[in-house]
């Protein structure tokens, strides 16, 4: 029987954002931010399972009560994104057509119906796919001094979100060697295969906190849900 398992990689340090701990850590409405992105996918019906991938030094997820149904914990993490997702699927028992969704710790807004809707439309994808946006404002490409240098064309532009769903063995051996190599996401190794994901119109809610004036508006976001 197939399986659907979310992996989520959390070892990464957060450097961008300057805080004094990872970002995944920050404090959002009472809980670490992570919390909610974790939360949400152990809510989906059809997910079996939400393998968190830590750093083997983690020094902060233990001071956290966590209590989530189907959470398991994993520290191999990696140097890397592509180091910490592959070293995840090696941890967990899987089979090679089991599905991965592969989801950003930091996108902490992710809703179940967000969730759902992509397993409904790439669950008999040969490859698989994404949450994605299409791009509505022009796109500008900057030059060294800021400038800017051209406009590109926005049509078939989209924006790349996470959960990124593939089967597990074919995503194994998407991230070996030097298809890894540079990547940012998991699709654009299956990319590096010839592959196609599909493209799965996500929400404007589901962005990845960055910066500290990310933090305002994902706590809007979440306590609009409350209402």
């Amino acid at each position: 029987m197939t399986r659907y398992v979310a992996l989520v990689p959390a070892a990464g340090s957060g450097t961008r954002f300057g805080a004094a701990c990872p970002k995944q850590y920050l404090q959002l409405s009472g809980r670490p931010l992570m919390w909610f992105t974790l939360a949400t996918l152990c809510q989906v019906e059809a997910i079996d399972e939400v393998a968190l991938i830590l750093s083997p030094g983690d020094e902060w997820f233990d001071d956290y009560e966590w209590a989530l149904p189907k959470l398991t914990v994993h520290r191999v993490g990696g140097a890397t994104r592509a180091d910490t997702v592959k070293n995840g699927i090696e941890a967990l028992s899987l089979a090679a057509e089991d599905w991965l969704l592969v989801h950003d710790a930091a996108r902490c807004c992710l809703s179940v119906p967000m969730v759902d809707r992509l397993l409904a439309e790439v669950g008999e994808d040969p490859v698989g796919g994404l949450l994605a946006l299409p791009i509505p404002d022009t796109v500008k490409r900057a030059d060294r001094d800021g400038r800017v240098a051209m406009t590109l064309p926005r049509q078939g532009m989209w924006l790349a979100q996470t959960p990124q769903m593939f089967r597990a063995g074919l995503l194994t051996q998407a991230l070996s060697g030097e298809l890894s190599d540079g990547v940012t996401d998991e699709a654009s190794a299956i990319e590096r295969m010839g592959l196609k994901p599909r493209l799965v119109e996500g929400d404007a809610g589901n962005f990845k906190v960055t910066w500290p004036r990310d933090l305002p508006l994902a706590r809007a976001i979440l306590e609009a849900r409350k209402a």
